[in-house]
């Protein structure tokens, strides 16, 4: 801890590991206001920048689940009047909308940011800098315009929305618009020599969905081991998910990608999800795994920090090996329903082994060949005989049961794939008719 605050040049470093809900870690080394010396605690405040953007994603991610919009509308659908309308909010929320990073103008340097109306009004100056959903660009314009989205589809104004629907219920006391005492001041450290200058305290204006919020590394873990297991009375656990699965490439190595308002870093077989944020003396990074219900947080009151993602994921990492997830003993399950049984087993298509089990009191399949850490398929029950793949391999594919006239399980199509107990040929059924099912 104090070797990165010392190394990175920092004027503050706060950190937290948490673990399965719980925070397990957590420090602070350095100085929340330089002039004044006054030392950080766990409990300082900091601007948290883009991690926002994860807030912004939950809430549209709430509006979609509650029928009021889809991720697929057009921007357009929720403010009719603004320019570039054609954008999905699904492409926004992945930054592959197109759209120019900030507003039009030069607000990062004259630090006056545009209102709603002002904001809204400006698009047309906008420029659509690449052609929607070719490639990955980075849009803090397209999150403001999530916000007005938010507010216009809730009819509630998004900063209120935020603190009513996720900080309030998760009990996010110490994650506010606006600092917060005690709070960290930002600061620009000279690059040749160890004075520092303060940043301005912005406001932001008509932005906000893409920025704004302060926060504690408390309140981040709070939301991180969230993120990993979801409160269902908050956000449905398969949006959750949904969150996570990737939508676009960052990085053309496959080292950073996205979601829906989420980043995701791969480190070996390992990914991590989270988001880091960067504003005028302050830089945040949150990250975890979902898997292991790990993460780690990292604040600090810094303009400059280049090693803030690799010393993010070291401390994860760190966490995940001397802190790995309490294993639970096995323990038996109530048996399986009676239509359930002739499925499990072992079935063959296309050369492909797959394993039926049935755990937790749901279906699932997976690869007899794939590696154990691998997420099987799992089935939702969808009338007589038919289930739906709602996550992991053929996700939304339906799986159909076909039985003889005793009721015995003949045969399974899968994505509209045959599944015998012994290996076939496809199209063997076709070709020796008289044969009749294996």
């Amino acid at each position: 801890m104090l070797e990165a605050q010392s190394a990175g040049r920092l004027p503050s470093l706060s950190a937290a590991v948490f673990r399965a809900g719980e925070l397990v870690w957590s420090d602070a080394v350095g100085l929340g206001d330089v002039e004044q010396r006054i030392e950080v605690t766990a409990d300082t405040q900091y601007a948290v920048a883009s991690i926002t953007k994860t807030f912004t994603a939950a809430a549209l991610l709430q509006l979609r689940d509650e029928g009021k919009l889809d991720l697929e509308d057009p921007l357009s659908r929720h403010l009719p009047e603004a320019a570039h309308g054609t954008p999905t909010l699904r492409r926004m929320l992945s930054h592959a909308s197109g759209l120019q990073r900030e507003p039009p103008g030069e607000i990062w340097e004259t630090l006056e940011f545009p209102d709603e109306e002002e904001l809204l009004r400006g698009l047309e100056e906008a420029e659509q800098v690449v052609p929607p959903a070719a490639a990955w660009h980075y849009s803090n314009l397209a999150y403001a315009l999530l916000g007005h989205v938010v507010a216009r589809v809730s009819g509630v104004p998004f900063r209120d929305y935020i603190q009513e629907r996720l900080a309030g219920p998760l009990g996010l006391e110490r994650t506010t618009w606006g600092p917060t005492p005690p709070a960290a001041l930002p600061y620009f450290v000279e690059p040749y020599s160890d004075a520092v200058r303060r940043e301005p305290e912005l406001e932001l204006g008509g932005k906000g969905g893409e920025s704004g919020l302060y926060s504690t590394v408390g309140d981040l873990a709070r939301w991180g081991a969230f993120l990993c297991d979801p409160d269902e009375s908050v956000l449905a656990g398969s949006s959750v998910s949904e969150m996570h699965d990737l939508q676009v490439m960052a990085e053309a190595d496959w080292t950073l990608g996205w979601g829906l308002g989420i980043e995701l870093w791969r480190r070996g077989e390992r990914i991590f999800g989270g988001h880091t944020g960067g504003f005028p003396g302050f830089l945040s990074i949150l990250l975890y795994s979902r898997r292991e219900r790990i993460g780690a947080v990292l604040l600090a009151n810094t303009s400059r920090w280049a090693k803030l993602s690799a010393t993010g994921l070291d401390l994860a990492e760190a966490a995940l090996e001397e802190r790995p997830p309490e294993l639970e003993p096995w323990a038996p399950e109530e048996p399986p329903p009676d239509e359930i049984l002739p499925l499990l087993g072992r079935w063959w298509s296309e050369g492909d082994e797959v394993i039926f089990s049935w755990r937790r009191g749901t279906l699932e399949a997976r690869l007899a060949a794939a590696p154990p850490e691998r997420e099987p398929s799992v089935f939702e029950p969808e009338g007589e005989d038919r289930f739906r793949t709602v996550s992991g391999r053929e996700r939304g594919e339906l799986l159909r049961v076909v039985r003889d006239d005793a009721g015995g399980v003949v045969r399974l199509y899968w994505a509209t794939y045959p599944f015998t107990r012994a290996p076939e040929i496809l199209g063997a059924q076709a070709q020796n008719p008289g044969r009749g099912p294996p």
